[in-house]
């Protein structure tokens, strides 16, 4: 188990946006980093750090990372929306001692689960987010993780992705993902400081291991 890891959403906000104070120090300080997609950090290490230990990819990305991958399948194998055994089939042959997986769909269906079962409103089953996926993963390998912009901040602007000139709220707010549910879930786990959470977007989570849930001691009755 690693001890402290960072998820670098590719929500963060750069300097390009206004924002003075810039967190790529902090992101390459821990253990392990996790990053999503093709995410560079080439010319924004001020901002995003340029460290990557694993990233987590979906079926529209095509693979060209050297790190720790994890496909997210989001259908059945049997019927994938993307052909997307070929190219992995070509990038394991290319890269046969690169730690490589596909998550089985089943693990997405007890995310949800997990975020439905901490709702009180009836949410569509559609899949978690991969910023969600990510966050239990690297919860579920270290001590302790820290997450930069899943939360909005005060640097918040309706651009999608650091890197792309794409503006859309819906990245931000959810329109097919349970992202508004899931950024509730998180911000309750959040162990960190108020003032992080509002200028960085930065929540500090504990790994699994460190997650003791109550124990239930019913009422003995009287006699």
């Amino acid at each position: 188990m690693a001890g402290t890891c960072t998820v670098s959403e590719s929500t963060l906000q750069t300097t390009e946006g206004g924002f003075r104070e810039r967190l790529g120090f902090g992101v390459d300080s821990h253990d392990a980093v996790l990053r999503f997609n093709s995410a560079p950090t080439r010319g924004y290490e001020k901002d995003v750090g340029n460290k990557t230990t694993m990233r987590i990819i979906n079926s529209q990305c095509r693979p060209l990372c050297v790190t720790v991958l994890i496909f997210v399948c989001l259908k059945w194998y049997k019927k994938p929306d993307y052909n997307l055994f070929t190219p992995y089939i070509q990038h394991r042959q290319r890269n046969p001692n690169q730690p490589f997986y596909i998550l089985h769909p089943k693990f997405m269906g007890q995310l949800w689960d997990i975020i439905q079962e901490n709702t009180k409103e009836q949410i569509q089953p559609n899949p978690p987010s991969s910023g969600f996926i990510g966050i239990l993963i690297m919860m579920s390998l270290c001590r302790e993780v820290h997450v930069y912009e899943y939360i909005p901040s005060v640097r918040q602007t309706e651009l999608c992705h650091y890197h792309e000139l794409y503006y859309d709220a819906a990245c931000t707010l959810g329109a097919y993902h349970p992202l508004l549910y899931e950024k509730l879930l998180v911000q309750r786990l959040n162990l960190g400081t108020q003032g992080d959470l509002h200028r960085k977007g930065k929540v500090v989570l504990p790994g699994f291991q460190a997650v003791r849930c109550p124990t239930h001691n019913p009422a003995v009755p009287q006699s």
